[in-house]
């Protein structure tokens, strides 16, 4: 048999457990978007992210990256093209958008000018 006070123990107890969950679920990162509406000129270039050298697009492009709120990420490109130099860009991404769809309706243009060979 429960005495009140045993009672009102496992409820300090469940209610502390279920305080922590919250808090940790609290605490954890929101994965978060940010775009970028890349051209080139001219168009048709090869779009390379050197971090872990994933090809990307070809311009004209629009590219999402994801990451944790709040955060920047610094991308750096290279765009290549037959007949034309490759040319290296860096960029910052603010991952601020709650969905792929509104960092998309809101990317920042990079324009990047290829010379040729």
């Amino acid at each position: 048999m429960r005495t009140p006070a045993m009672r009102i123990f496992h409820t300090v107890i469940l209610f502390s457990f279920c305080l922590s969950a919250l808090s940790l679920a609290g605490c954890s990162s929101r994965s978060t978007y940010g775009a970028a509406n890349i051209t080139s000129e001219p168009p048709g270039a090869e779009i390379v992210n050197l971090r872990d050298n994933s090809q990307l697009g070809t311009t004209p492009a629009r590219v999402v990256w994801k990451g944790e709120a709040g955060t920047t990420e610094k991308v750096t490109l290279q765009l290549r093209k037959n007949g034309f130099i490759d040319k290296i860009t860096s960029i910052w991404i603010n991952h601020r958008h709650s969905s792929e769809a509104e960092a998309r309706a809101n990317a920042i243009d990079i324009k990047v000018d290829l010379e040729k060979e």
